[in-house]
């Protein structure tokens, strides 16, 4: 987090002493003045984390909000399109009757990763809107990365500072965790891609470590190696005084960088309490 104070135009509280804060008094749904929109992103820079204050957020509004950030992703896996916008991405445990059915939405959420990294031009912002959230369970974690390659000694950072991992969507949906939501084409659509595992912020100018669920290995070592140093440092990035644990309040905005921040989704019960999530994540650079 960079130092100094500044004078926002809107309730700022830090979440933790290293990154993460809590903003109130931005109608996001309203007709946003451009300055207020230049202070929220660099708040966003500078906390990595921004948490709304509950607010009514229709699928449309989420959408103008996010296209303020830049271009917006619209996921392979068309199968989560939500609302008829399909840069939204709804995570949904109820049935057709709205219901929870028992079955958790993706799997793949519940591993630390961040949004994105299995393209080449990689996820910059993520805006996730909690519609309905359990009473047990169902929290969303965050690991801030340029702590993370901070604290790694000098001979770590020297060993990884030329390292690029392959990261697929492949790996970390239908390979990993033992189901298979991603189908043949939307396979061929998304190959692995490879990135920096340590990447400088664009426009913070800070490294950070740059792994998460997504990277499966590592170029030019063995496999079995180049996995073995991927658990390794996605372990050493989560820090519980480098985390942020969120306990969802319905009508909840989360907006996070993807560029220097990992986060998941933890556990609930699908059968008896609902859960759903809707997300859109804008489109940022190809890592350097």
């Amino acid at each position: 987090m960079t130092s100094g104070p500044e004078p926002w135009p809107f309730s700022v509280r830090a979440l933790t002493p290293h990154f993460g804060a809590r903003v109130s008094g931005i109608d996001v749904a309203g007709d946003m003045p451009e300055p207020l929109f230049r202070a929220i992103y660099r708040a966003f820079l500078r906390y990595q984390v921004l948490v709304f204050a509950p607010q009514e957020l229709p699928p449309a509004r989420q959408v103008a909000f996010g296209r303020k950030f830049g271009e917006l992703q619209i996921h392979v896996m068309d199968q989560y399109h939500a609302d008829g916008h399909p840069e939204l991405y709804r995570l949904s445990n109820l049935d057709q009757h709205g219901r929870p059915s028992g079955r958790h939405p993706d799997k793949g959420t519940l591993a630390w990763h961040t949004d994105g990294s299995w393209q080449r031009v990689t996820g910059q912002a993520t805006i996730l809107y909690g519609e309905r959230i359990p009473q047990r369970g169902g929290e969303t974690h965050f690991c801030d990365m340029y702590g993370a390659y901070e604290r790694l000694d000098a001979p770590c950072k020297a060993r990884i500072g030329s390292l690029r991992a392959v990261h697929s969507l492949d790996f970390s949906r239908n390979r990993r965790h033992g189901e298979e939501p991603l189908s043949e084409a939307q396979r061929r659509a998304r190959p692995p891609v490879d990135h920096p595992i340590v990447r400088t912020h664009p426009e913070t100018r800070r490294k950070c470590l740059y792994l998460g669920d997504h990277a499966e290995y590592i170029v030019g070592m063995p496999y079995a190696e180049g996995r073995a140093l991927i658990e390794e440092l996605n372990a050493r990035a989560v820090q519980p005084d480098l985390m942020y644990e969120h306990r969802w309040t319905p009508g909840e905005l989360i907006l996070w960088d993807n560029r220097c921040v990992m986060h998941r989704a933890t556990t609930y019960d699908a059968g008896s309490e609902p859960r759903v999530v809707r997300r859109c994540t804008v489109l940022g650079e190809v890592p350097a």
